[in-house]
């Protein structure tokens, strides 16, 4: 996958993934600490860290000995950006539909 659109989908399409942004949207953690609440190894946990930082979701830095992981909000806003026109079509779409119920309603009351 060539495009970073592409890239940052798929690497949101896990649910596992996902929960691990959730995770790292109130601070930054470990392996260790990303990996407890689930029901996998380590290499497992690594392995989902590695699409989400090929997908710049997450950066890794150093601290000691540690490698603690940090969100990057950058690549979400790009995904909300993208997101934001079919948002605003799907609501004109609504509020049609919401204005022709009404007009039905309203040809309908005696």
């Amino acid at each position: 996958m060539s495009d970073p659109l592409s890239q940052t989908l798929a690497a949101l399409a896990d649910p596992t993934r996902r929960a691990i942004l959730a995770r790292l949207s109130v601070g930054e953690a470990t392996v260790n600490e990303l990996a407890e609440p689930f029901n996998m190894s380590l290499p497992a946990v690594s392995k989902h860290l590695k699409v989400l930082e090929r997908a710049g979701l997450i950066s890794r830095g150093r601290a000691a000995q540690t490698r603690p992981c940090r969100i990057e909000p950058e690549t979400l806003k790009a995904v909300d950006g993208w997101l934001s026109d079919y948002r605003a079509l799907w609501e004109r779409r609504l509020d049609r539909l919401e204005a022709h119920l009404a007009k039905i309603q309203k040809e309908e009351k005696p």
